[in-house]
């Protein structure tokens, strides 16, 4: 028997060695968080010196003034009750159709399966620009531009969404699908009951991921909406950017409040992005 005095000591690993790491990743998060708190310093401050080098991040005789008169000049309530509607039939509509999508991909056999799943990761060498026109002569036609729908429908379905998804169904094991068979579950209750609930930080990583990008999306909702009452915060507060042509901090205050409803619901859900993030990687 191995007494713990003759078992081999690991040597532990030494802390400076962890400093490379530590200072690359404090660059990096440095790098991302300092427009956001430029930002915010220029919408609290009070001064004249917008543009100093070095900028100060701690403004000096900071107040919420310029919050309040962004609120008072412009419809920001109107703006945001649009983007929470846009956002959230975008996010939902994602995930119910790319799981629709990616499931018999990933877990059905059929001719040609191989070739459709290329044919759908093919376009994401494309811009999304590239079908602007298509999309916008299709809502046209169906009486949908200057509508909520018509900025949501063209973007519900995803290369991304698909391809997400169908490695979530394909790491799910094949024995837990063939005991559900022949318990008598047919491809809807396995799809529902089964691939959906061992699916879920795949699926909040795409939920995360839709809603931060059809929250700030800028150009197709322009392109669709001619009504500003039915502008979301991306477009309204930009598009009203010239009221406040001689106050650079009333702009940093707009741009500021449409931030914080995002970065709010990724703090509260960064344990599931990570998540399905690493099964991502994995």
């Amino acid at each position: 028997m191995t007494t713990l005095a003759q078992r081999p000591v690991r040597p532990r690993r030494l802390p400076w060695r962890a400093l490379p790491d530590y200072l690359l990743l404090f660059l990096l998060s440095f790098a991302c968080c300092y427009p956001f708190v430029w930002t915010l310093a220029i919408a609290l401050g009070n001064g004249e010196q917008v543009f100093d080098f070095p900028p100060q991040l701690w403004p000096q005789d900071a107040s919420l003034r310029h919050f309040q008169e962004v609120w008072r000049s412009i419809p920001m309530a109107g703006f945001f009750w649009n983007s929470l509607l846009i956002s959230g039939a975008t996010t939902v509509g994602t995930l119910l159709i790319s799981s629709l999508a990616a499931f018999p991909l990933a877990k059905l056999a059929f001719p040609g399966r191989k070739l459709v799943f290329y044919a759908i990761i093919a376009t994401l060498l494309l811009p999304s620009e590239i079908n602007f026109i298509s999309n916008y002569v299709t809502i046209s036609r169906l009486g949908l531009d200057d509508t909520r729908l018509g900025v949501v429908l063209p973007s519900l379905a995803g290369a991304f969404g698909i391809f997400l998804m169908k490695h979530a169904f394909e790491d799910i094991p094949g024995e837990i699908i063939d005991a559900a068979r022949m318990d008598g579950a047919g491809d809807w209750q396995v799809f529902w009951r089964i691939c959906l609930p061992l699916s879920l930080p795949y699926l909040a990583t795409l939920g995360i991921f839709t809603l931060v990008w059809s929250w700030n999306v800028y150009v197709w909702p322009s392109v669709v909406l001619k009504s500003p009452d039915l502008y979301p915060l991306s477009v309204g507060v930009l598009y009203l950017k010239g009221a406040f042509a001689t106050s650079t901090r009333m702009v940093a205050a707009g741009a500021v409040l449409a931030i914080i409803p995002v970065l709010l619901v990724f703090l509260f859900s960064q344990r599931y992005f990570m998540r399905g993030m690493d099964g991502a990687v994995k």
